[in-house]
């Protein structure tokens, strides 16, 4: 039996930005050696955008994932409150955040919008909430 079409859904232009410069940074990513490129790009409370890309090493622990480094990128900048995150894969369907990445996103944003996308068009809308239901939030 074929697989059923997903009804594609229609991105506002913010979302749109916030996806192309996920698939712009996607290209940037060195994964020599999985060969599993992956952009992010995390929009911030207060508009920027903070883009990354997964950095891989020889040494497979030292590797560290696109959505990290995003949010490396925008700590550094003094942001911590976070809208909408974009994740560009080449997998179909498009692939989720790894744990450890969803855990650091839940830090900060425990609600995060989340877009998962490949280049050939699939998008999914979703939210880090349901990604990871069941999170660990320090007691403040």
């Amino acid at each position: 039996m074929p697989k059923k079409a997903k009804k594609a859904i229609r991105l506002s232009a913010a979302e749109q930005h916030l996806l192309d410069r996920a698939m712009a940074a996607q290209q940037q990513a060195y994964a020599p050696y999985s060969r599993f490129q992956v952009g992010a790009a995390l929009q911030s409370e207060n508009g920027e955008i903070f883009i990354g890309v997964n950095l891989e090493n020889a040494s497979y622990g030292a590797t560290v994932c696109a959505e990290r480094n995003a949010v490396a990128q925008a700590v550094s900048q003094g942001q911590r409150k976070f809208v909408q995150l974009a994740v560009v894969t080449s997998a179909s369907p498009p692939a989720p955040p790894c744990g450890m990445c969803l855990q650091v996103l839940v830090e900060f944003c425990p609600d995060l919008r989340i877009l998962l996308a490949n280049p050939e068009g699939e998008v999914e809308r979703t939210r880090l909430s349901r990604l990871l239901p069941r999170s660990f939030v320090h007691p403040k």
